[in-house]
């Protein structure tokens, strides 16, 4: 019989029922476990062969695959698990290995197939859920028990700040130690105490100290990127006052939550409340409720009224925004007019919460929002006299814009602060501003004298360190805004170099792009359309062509761009604004350090001379661009700052870039100097040495610009009225016994008094030679001058000092019948075309369909203008 048909032999002992109830084979071999194909727990897998290798006889041959053994393996749980698989009632052999030993967690599961076997059991589930929380129940408590309660005399403790010259001297040391003193309870009004609750936290009286929804919505906010503000209770912002530090972290906020719930615990509400009040900074360098009382109203905290109670819990939610003298040094948008509306809204709002919480009376409620209560001026604190406060302004507005720091932790002092000013150069500028005042200005007895200002900065070329300033008459004397740093002032024709710069860079329409040269000839005559490149004319709102106008109606015909800058001429840089492209001019002016929140929204014509209104840092750090041959580096005023004697990061130099190609810089200087030598600049030629600058004045002499500079140093100078009231400029018409005041008369005067000493004993290595740039592309519609016998040269624009044009004979110029409505220029220059530009009234953006000709005109026919649409200089041809 074939082996492949031979039966096994029958087990000993009979049949299922035996094995069923019976021990195994007596031989001492193993048997064979349930679902494992027959082979024993010691055969799966081997080669292993006899009649005992497979249960209870057999061939020797192995019976199933390896695959098969370990699949069998896999479903009955391995050798430790064959027990289980063992028949029912025959026991476990000697040989069949140990039992399965339970484990601790029984994940992946035993005993389950496919995806089952990864799905936890409930009993696991259930496990790690209460072991979770019972880790959080243990780290809390651990947190809780750490963390100590803050003590409001800890925060009380302040240090001054250190203010050091760029020499490495002390300069000042201000700080709030004198400003700040605790109060009990019943020392505080039950006013101020119910202001913040109705104002901050309702619920102070009821709740355990922290709000677990708002910290949920901060965490919330912070894991999507924002700042983890809100969410806080009056216990937590006494918490944060008092022990944490100010930064926006996850951790800061388990810190703070823990502190709080400990503080809400073991401190009454009243001593909550007391610590507060008594660590909360209200603005102008004041921590707590009796240092805000006295600053602000005067007065003991004891003594506030329910109404002067609301405008100092208004100031808790910032006062940079919310004090009504204006923090607009810090922030643009924190000036007197909008602080104070925002104060005066939040003011009646905390009012009307108070009564709404029956915490006002109807009587005490109207009694309170009869008037708003108008905090005094701000004061000078210890050592903040003279230009010192505004040069601390201006070190602390760096530090907090370049850093994390909040104004609250700088005010609490600890700071060393070294800055870039020198102190030989603040004191020339100081010295330069008094002099030409009491020479030129005589507030006592002369009306138009009465609320000049002036705001002036020096800076380094290729480097950006601010080594002067003059900020105004002194904290002391009232004047707590700093004009060197403050916008605002319109800055007139100081604008044209940018107009100048941006067509030699891109050039016009006329020249497809190419850089023009500044020898490009427009039309300097007075009253002038402006064209649109498409050949239309800017219209005003009533659909009247919009004129150009100059100071005077001097007929300069077409001259070229150095000339027109030479005698600030508008004209011609409106009109060359809009060939260039207005966009193109803003582009320049901010790649040289101009802040574009400083320049003026609107494109129209009239940008290209001067409606911005940047600050006296910037125009002095821009035109140092123009010094280092196209090099700009950011303006700056502090060189390193240590807390507690470590430096901290952050305050490296600005580096220079370059914005501009050298050459483009070079030739702009070189326009630039002319204006000294020929043009309205003149009194700058007093200095003594090579130097460059431009002067501006704006519309109905409001103000009044020189922005000048040498290698070494570039300054400006601001000349304006200032209503103290409303802070609006007022019309320096008259002022000093003149007319009005030009750009290149009393800061040009200026200018030249502190550069002289500023430079004394310096060298004078003049300017890098400007290489002749781009080519000539005149107006469109300028004549082309065609030869003539027997004509007397005429001089060059470099060596004419007189106005008398050298490029074309002018036409005459018919009387305006619309004159300059918005800002009009008034320079007074060398001769009656001595405009130091300015602006003129804005035209709307509407296009005159159909409108043409051509400007100009002749005189004597010498250059016949083309007849065009009536009106200005549209006229036939002349002579």
């Amino acid at each position: 019989m074939s082996e492949h048909r031979r039966k096994p032999p029958q087990p000993q002992g009979g049949g299922r029922a035996a094995r069923r109830g019976q021990p195994g084979p007596p031989s001492g071999r193993p048997a064979a476990p349930r679902g494992a194909n027959g082979a024993s727990d010691h055969s799966y897998g081997s080669h292993s062969q006899g009649p005992d290798a497979y249960g209870s006889g057999g061939d020797g041959r192995e019976y199933g695959s390896r695959a098969e053994a370990r699949r069998a393996t896999q479903r009955g749980g391995g050798r430790r698990r064959g027990a289980d698989n063992a028949p029912p009632g025959g026991g476990r052999g000697r040989d069949q290995g140990p039992p399965a030993e339970p484990r601790f967690i029984d994940y992946p599961r035993v005993g389950k197939h496919g995806w089952r076997r990864w799905v936890p059991s409930w009993r696991l589930t259930t496990g790690l859920g209460i072991g979770f929380v019972g880790g959080l129940v243990v780290m809390a408590g651990v947190g809780y028990a750490l963390v100590n309660i803050p003590n409001e005399n800890d925060a009380a403790k302040s240090q001054n700040n250190v203010y050091y010259w760029s020499d490495g001297t002390q300069m000042v040391a201000t700080g709030t130690g004198v400003n700040r003193q605790n109060l009990t309870i019943d020392k505080i009004p039950k006013a101020m105490q119910y202001a913040v609750i109705s104002a901050e936290n309702k619920s102070f009286y009821q709740d355990s100290g922290v709000d677990p929804m708002g910290i949920a919505r901060a965490l919330a906010n912070m894991a999507r990127g924002g700042q983890t503000q809100g969410g806080s209770t009056i216990t937590q912002q006494f918490v944060k006052n008092t022990y944490l530090s100010q930064d926006q972290t996850l951790t800061r906020k388990f810190t703070e939550m823990f502190i709080s719930l400990k503080v809400g615990t073991k401190l009454s509400k009243d001593q909550i409340m007391q610590g507060y009040l008594n660590t909360s900074y209200y603005g102008r360098g004041a921590y707590g409720i009796q240092a805000a009382a006295q600053t602000y109203y005067g007065k003991d905290a004891k003594d506030l009224s329910a109404s002067q109670c609301a405008v100092l819990a208004a100031l808790l939610k910032g006062p940079t925004y919310y004090d009504p003298a204006g923090n607009a040094d810090l922030d643009k948008n924190a000036t007197q007019t909008a602080n104070t509306a925002r104060s005066q809204g939040r003011w009646r709002w905390i009012l009307g919460e108070m009564h709404k919480d029956k915490r006002l009376t109807d009587t005490q409620y109207q009694e309170a929002v009869s008037k708003y209560p108008t905090p005094q001026g701000r004061k000078a604190t210890r050592g903040m006299n003279g230009q010192i406060s505004y040069l601390v302004d201006t070190a602390k507005k760096y530090v907090l814009n370049h850093s994390d720091i909040t104004e609250a932790k700088f005010d609490q002092g600890g700071y060393q602060i070294t800055t870039t000013f020198q102190k030989n150069k603040v004191d020339a500028l100081t010295a330069a501003v008094k002099k030409i005042q009491k020479s030129r200005l005589n507030p006592k007895t002369k009306e138009k004298d009465k609320y000049v200002q002036f705001g002036a900065a020096s800076v380094v070329p290729n480097d950006g360190a601010i080594v002067a300033l003059y900020g105004g008459d002194g904290y002391e004397n009232g004047h707590f805004t700093n004009n060197a740093d403050t916008s605002g002032v319109p800055v007139g024709s100081t604008w044209k170099p940018y107009v100048l710069a941006a067509a030699m860079q891109d050039g016009t329409y006329n020249s497809n792009g190419e850089g023009i040269s500044p020898l490009s000839k427009y039309n300097g005559n007075d009253h002038l359309k402006v064209r649109r490149p498409d050949g239309s004319y800017y219209l005003n709102k009533d659909n009247s062509f919009f004129f150009q106008a100059n100071e005077s109606d001097h007929p300069w015909g077409y001259i070229t761009l150095r000339k027109a800058m030479e005698q600030s001429v508008n004209t011609p840089f409106v009109q060359l604004g809009v060939d260039v492209g207005m966009s193109k001019v803003r582009d320049m002016a901010r790649s040289t350090g101009i802040l574009e929140g400083s320049m003026a929204k609107d494109l129209n014509p009239s940008f290209a001379i001067g409606t911005s209104t940047p600050s006296a840092i910037r125009m002095a750090d821009s035109y140092a661009t123009f010094a280092a041959s196209g090099k700009q580096a950011d303006p700056y005023s502090v060189t390193t700052v240590k807390k507690d004697g470590v430096e901290l990061q952050g305050f490296t130099k600005p580096k220079p870039e370059q914005v501009m190609d050298s050459s483009i810089a070079n030739n702009v200087t070189d326009v630039l100097e002319n204006v000294i030598q020929n043009g309205t600049g003149q009194n700058a030629k007093a200095l003594g040495r090579t130097a460059a600058g431009k002067t501006g004045t704006t519309d109905e002499n409001k103000s009044a610009w020189f922005v000048g500079y040498t290698q070494q140093l570039s300054t400006s100078v601001a000349m304006f009225r200032e209503n103290p009231k409303d802070h609006r400029l007022l019309s320096m018409n008259g002022t000093a016994g003149t007319d009005s005041i030009h750009g290149g008369d009393i800061p040009t005067s200026v200018w030249t008094e502190y550069m002289r000493a500023a430079l004394q004993g310096k060298n004078d290595p003049g300017f890098p030679d400007a290489i002749k740039i781009g080519k000539i592309h005149n107006e469109v519609g300028a004549p082309t001058p065609t030869p003539k016998p027997s004509i007397t040269a005429t001089p060059t624009p470099t060596e004419s000092s007189s106005p008398t044009p050298t490029e074309s004979t002018p036409s005459p110029s018919p009387s305006a019948s619309e004159t300059c409505r918005f800002f009009c220029n008034n320079n007074g220059g060398t001769g009656p075309g001595g405009a130091d530009g300015g602006i003129s009234s804005s035209p709307t953006d509407s296009i005159s369909p159909g409108s043409g000709g051509v400007q100009g005109g002749g005189n004597g026919g010498a250059n016949g203008g083309n007849g065009g649409n009536g009106g200005g200089f549209l006229g036939g041809q002349q002579g």
